[in-house]
């Protein structure tokens, strides 16, 4: 159960770097470029880290919610993105990337839930929806590309 709890724990603390990441982006974005899809994976990642708080309150283990170092580089890398480039469909395969490494903290954290755990079926929809968003991000990347 331990190592399920530490595998939640980081969870929520990627959650939360990817969520003050987004937050920033929408704040440089100016209402421009992606800024759709910055309102929505703020709101999803909203959802996300309020319920695995609730699963890792509900275990014992309160949450953290500074995040780590990395929410930093997330905004850094934000504000340069938005200075040189803009933050148009040319970070999307940077977004994708970021992405697909939060999936594995899903991954780790079903590989370790107890399978008749209450969480699980949490985790399974939350990487579902962060997989839908993956594949959108995906289809936006390949439709903003040159033929």
């Amino acid at each position: 159960m331990e190592s399920h709890v530490s595998a939640l724990k980081s969870l929520h603390t990627i959650l939360i770097d990817s969520l003050n990441g987004y937050r920033t982006a929408l704040d440089e974005a100016g209402g421009k470029g992606l800024t759709r899809l910055f309102n929505e994976m703020i709101a999803l990642r909203t959802q996300q880290i309020d319920q695995v708080s609730v699963a890792l309150q509900d275990m014992g283990a309160p949450a953290d919610s500074d995040g780590s170092f990395l929410t930093t580089v997330h905004k850094a890398v934000i504000s340069l993105s938005a200075l040189f480039t803009g933050l148009d469909e040319s970070i999307l395969p940077g977004l994708v990337d970021g992405e697909q490494r939060i999936r594995t903290y899903y991954d780790a954290a079903l590989a370790s839930a107890p399978v008749d755990g209450p969480e699980r079926a949490m985790l399974v929809k939350q990487r579902d929806a962060l997989q839908a968003k993956i594949d959108e991000m995906k289809a936006a990347q390949m439709a903003a590309s040159p033929t």
